[in-house]
């Protein structure tokens, strides 16, 4: 999987690319055909504090791109929040797939079952 990190007025340490690295390797066990994550670090210092760090994530996939964006005080917090958005949608996309499965197979079983009686 391909990784883009880029960065406004931030500095990235190790210990941040680290921290996004352990998160994208947690959404890679979710979802295997991840194509590539681009991660987008803000620091703003003419908002409020509460929300001068901004993180922003797109996770390209098959079919439509899923994205998620957060601010908050801090860096760390925003990025955590970040990704709980994003795996919420990979759930979300992995039930969806999983329940119209299930109704084939439910609507093949009941007409099975009514042409027998």
């Amino acid at each position: 999987m391909k990784f883009i990190l880029t960065t406004h007025n931030l500095t990235v340490t190790q210990a941040i690319e680290d921290h996004i690295l352990d998160k994208i390797e947690k959404l890679e066990h979710l979802d295997r055909w991840l194509i590539d994550a681009r991660v987008t670090l803000v620091h703003d210092k003419t908002k409020a504090p509460e929300k001068q760090f901004g993180c922003s994530v797109r996770l390209g996939v098959r079919g439509p791109d899923l994205f998620a964006q957060d601010s908050r005080g801090d860096l760390y917090t925003a990025i955590d929040q970040v990704f709980k958005k994003i795996e919420q949608q990979i759930r979300k996309r992995h039930n969806k797939r999983k329940a119209t499965k299930h109704g084939e197979g439910s609507r093949l079983k009941r007409t099975r079952q009514e042409t027998s009686l």
